[in-house]
């Protein structure tokens, strides 16, 4: 299961976590993917989109 946004191909960055010390440890960044039914074509589909463009889509500002 691919942890990617079907829509903006938003995906897992890496980085640091940076305490007031300054130690850094690694940590990974996911982004917020919700799966939500699309209809394309007259056919429902099941896709997994970041909150972003789920919030674009129901504002009707992003087509796919």
């Amino acid at each position: 299961m691919a942890r990617k946004c079907d829509i903006c191909s938003k995906g897992i960055q890496t980085g640091h976590r940076v305490s007031h010390a300054k130690n850094r440890t690694k940590h990974t960044f996911r982004p917020n993917l919700q799966t939500t039914h699309i209809i394309v074509d007259g056919v429902k589909k099941k896709i997994k989109v970041c909150t972003k463009c789920l919030r674009q889509l129901k504002k009707g500002q992003l087509s796919k």
